[in-house]
């Protein structure tokens, strides 16, 4: 069997931690090349992948090699869409890290160039794949919720900003903070479930209430990306938000990187007129009605389950033609025009109409 033969993009936390340990336990892949700016960081990949690679630090390098027949993307946020659409243009497949892009007009520029290829265009979904969700969708599919007419969603943190300092709180690099670094996961998983209604109008509201509070860094999640002493921190630290759809469902969402709260959290909550659903990564709740008693559905055993990995194999299953894919650039479109929406409402105090 014919390997599928990667190069890597940026060799990062998201790289490290989670792409090329993926990468290097599936049978059907070989990585073979790999790109940084900062080639300490090259020769770490190779430890990791435990073979000879061969390393750039151009990227475009890279794209050009004619050994490689797919990219993996895990560069700071604002080079997803020109690196993708240089290696769409290069007659590659591309694997993408979150968010699609930075901005509407660059993800529309990735949606052309995947439309004028005949190479697949993925980004990351991973919550999608986790086991839990994959049992609250089909729970959906099965008519058993009814029509689900309202949910929230979140990822809130204590404390925990990446790279302080650095591209993470640097706007021009980022799109914006965890609205865009970690809104993208509830929100796409929340309205995946809701059977992907389109987006209609969008309100928000974003602070930036740490950004001189040194210790607000301080947390597991300071690892990702690099903190820069005196650096930019020109991003939100929290947002909230309210999204209409054109079914006459409604989102409400929250986000952030630093508050006051008792403990990190992340979640999807959905309402249905048979039942609701309250989700988290390895848990998940059904709360319903029958034969005149409310009853709650609970799982048993363990539901640990890694959705970064499963996505980047579902990723090389639609290559090799084994899947169907999941995801599609349009979804990503509506993903941008919601947090773009979103950070024009908090600049206006306005609702945005989609």
């Amino acid at each position: 069997m014919k390997k599928l033969r990667i190069g890597v993009i940026g060799n990062g936390g998201i790289a490290k931690y989670v792409h090329l340990p993926a990468y290097k336990t599936m049978s059907d892949v070989e990585i073979v090349a790999t790109c940084d700016i900062i080639p300490s960081r090259m020769d770490e990949a190779e430890q990791i992948i435990g073979h000879s690679l061969k390393k750039y630090e151009n990227y475009e390098d890279l794209i050009n090699d004619k050994d490689i027949d797919a990219i993996d993307i895990c560069t700071p946020n604002y080079l997803h869409s020109i690196i993708a659409c240089k290696a769409l243009k290069a007659n590659k497949h591309v694997f993408c890290e979150k968010p699609d892009a930075v901005s509407v007009e660059e993800v529309k520029k990735m949606e052309k160039a995947a439309k004028e290829s005949d190479k697949v265009l993925m980004v990351m979904r991973n919550n999608r794949h986790l086991v839990t969700a994959k049992f609250v969708k089909q729970y959906i599919k099965d008519g058993k919720m009814g029509e689900i007419y309202c949910g929230r969603c979140g990822w809130i943190r204590r404390r925990g900003i990446p790279g302080r300092g650095g591209w993470f709180t640097t706007k021009a690099m980022s799109g914006g903070g965890p609205l865009i670094d970690l809104g993208v996961h509830m929100i796409d998983l929340a309205i995946y479930l809701m059977g992907n209604p389109k987006p209609v109008a969008v309100s928000g509201s974003i602070y930036n209430k740490f950004a001189n509070d040194s210790a607000s860094s301080d947390s597991v999640h300071s690892v990702f990306g690099d903190a820069k002493q005196d650096g930019t921190f020109d991003v939100e630290d929290l947002a909230m938000g309210f999204i209409k759809f054109d079914n006459g469902a409604c989102l409400q969402i929250e986000f952030s990187w630093a508050s006051n709260i008792r403990e990190e959290t992340n979640f999807v909550e959905l309402r249905g007129t048979k039942g609701g659903v309250s989700w988290s990564p390895n848990n998940y709740a059904i709360f319903s009605e029958e034969n005149g008693q409310l009853i709650d559905i609970e799982p048993k055993g363990n539901l640990v389950s890694n959705g970064h990995a499963a996505n980047l194999q579902h990723f090389v299953d639609v290559v090799n033609k084994k899947a169907e894919p999941d995801y599609v650039i349009g979804q990503g479109v509506n993903m941008i025009k919601i947090l773009e929406a979103i950070y024009e409402s908090a600049r206006t105090g306005k609702e945005v109409l989609l």
